[in-house]
């Protein structure tokens, strides 16, 4: 009865790990959407250190915001 708990607990954690992925890729790609330039060729090619700090603060914020979600 132990080892099935735990493969549920298991399989429980990949599904929301999954589905928190998901969530983040999807509101990246919006935002990169939105925004009326290439992300990637700004920060990339020119090397925009700025816009590559405002890109990671983004994407750990809307990381907090699902686990929170997801975690209750």
């Amino acid at each position: 009865m132990e080892i099935l708990f735990n493969l549920r607990a298991l399989t429980d954690s990949v599904v929301y790990s999954l589905v928190g992925i998901v969530i983040l890729v999807l509101a990246f790609v919006a935002i990169e959407k939105i925004t009326p330039e290439n992300i990637y060729k700004k920060i990339v090619e020119q090397g925009n250190v700025a816009l590559a700090i405002v890109i990671a603060a983004f994407t750990m914020a809307m990381a907090i915001i699902i686990s929170s979600a997801i975690h209750g």
